[in-house]
C-alpha cells in the first residue's frame, strides 16, 4: 500500500483519471463539428479569452480539438491493445504451457516479428493496408501482438510447473480446463500490467503514424495530425505543436506511471 501511496503512483492515477473523464466527458458537451469549425480571420491566432490554447492555420480552435482528439487517441489505442491481446494471450498461453515443438514454432514466430520495432512494423503495414483509421488500429494491434505474447508465454511457463497444474494433470483434468481455470486466473495480473504499459505506447505509436500521413487522416481531430500541420508555423504559431505534443506527452506519462503502480501491486515479486 506504501507503494500505493507514493508521489509518482498518484501522479500516476490523476493523469489517467483525468484523460480517462477528458476522454469520455468531452464528446458528450462538445459537438463533434466544432473540432472541423474554421474561422479564416482567426488564423494562427494566439491563445485568449476567446481561444484559450489560440487556433491553427485554419482558424479551428486547438483546445477543442485537443480535446476531442483524447476520445480518438483511446479509442485507438484500447481497441488496438485489445487486439495484441485476442491475438496474442491464446499463443503465449498455449506455447508456454504446452511446450516442445508447438512452443519452438510459435516463438520463432514471434521472434520475427520482435525483429522490427514496433513502430517500424506498425508503420510498414499501415503502408501496405492504406492509410485510415481501420487500418491504423490494425496496425498498432499487430505489431505489439508479439510483445504481449513474449510475456504471457513467461508466465504460462512458471504457472505450468507449479504444484497444483501437475495435480490436476495426474487427476486427469483436461488442458482446456487447466488453461481457463489454473493458469490464466494467474497470469492476469502480468497482462493487465502489459495492457496498461502498451496503451501508452499505442498512442504515441498512433500520434507518429498520423504524423507520417499513414494514420488517422483529415479533418480528424488527432493529436499527430495536429503536430504534423503544425511543421511550417513552428516559428509563427508555437501554440500550434505545445498543445497537441503535451496531451500526448502527459498522457504517456500517466499510463507509464499507472503502469508501475499496477506492478506494484499485482505482482508480489516486486515487492
Amino acid at each position: 500500500m506504501k507503494r500505493f501511496l507514493s508521489p509518482k503512483g498518484l501522479v500516476g492515477i490523476i493523469l489517467v483519471t483525468l484523460i480517462a473523464l477528458v476522454g469520455i466527458l468531452a464528446p458528450l458537451l462538445i459537438p463533434p463539428e466544432a473540432a472541423t469549425a474554421m474561422d479564416m480571420t482567426a488564423r494562427l491566432a494566439p491563445p485568449s479569452a476567446n481561444h484559450l490554447l489560440g487556433t491553427d492555420q485554419l482558424g479551428r480552435d486547438i483546445l477543442i480539438r485537443v480535446l476531442l482528439g483524447s476520445r480518438l487517441s483511446l479509442e485507438i489505442a484500447v481497441t488496438a491493445v485489445m487486439i495484441s491481446i485476442v491475438i496474442g494471450l491464446p499463443l503465449g498461453m498455449v506455447s508456454g504451457y504446452f511446450g516442445g515443438r508447438i512452443d519452438n514454432v510459435l516463438m520463432r514466430l514471434v521472434d520475427t516479428l520482435l525483429a522490427f520495432p514496433a513502430l517500424l512494423l506498425a508503420l510498414t503495414i499501415s503502408a501496405v493496408l492504406g492509410p485510415n483509421l481501420q487500418n491504423t488500429i490494425i496496425a498498432i494491434g499487430v505489431a505489439f501482438t508479439p510483445y504481449l505474447a513474449r510475456i504471457v508465454r513467461g508466465e504460462a511457463l512458471r504457472v505450468a510447473q507449479m504444484p497444483y497444474v501437475e495435480a490436476a494433470r495426474a487427476a486427469g483434468t483436461t488442458d482446456l480446463f487447466i488453461l481457463s481455470r489454473h493458469v490464466l486466473p494467474n497470469i492476469l495480473p502480468a497482462i493487465i500490467v502489459q495492457a496498461t504499459i502498451s496503451l501508452a505506447f499505442a498512442i504515441l505509436a498512433e500520434a507518429g503514424l498520423s504524423f507520417l500521413g499513414l494514420g488517422t487522416q483529415p479533418p480528424a481531430a488527432s493529436w499527430g495530425l495536429m503536430i504534423q500541420a503544425s511543421r511550417d508555423y513552428l516559428e509563427r504559431a508555437p501554440w500550434t505543436a505545445l498543445a497537441p505534443g503535451a496531451a500526448v506527452a502527459l498522457t504517456v506519462l500517466g499510463l507509464n506511471m499507472f503502469g508501475d503502480v499496477l506492478r506494484d501491486i499485482l505482482d508480489p515479486r516486486s515487492k
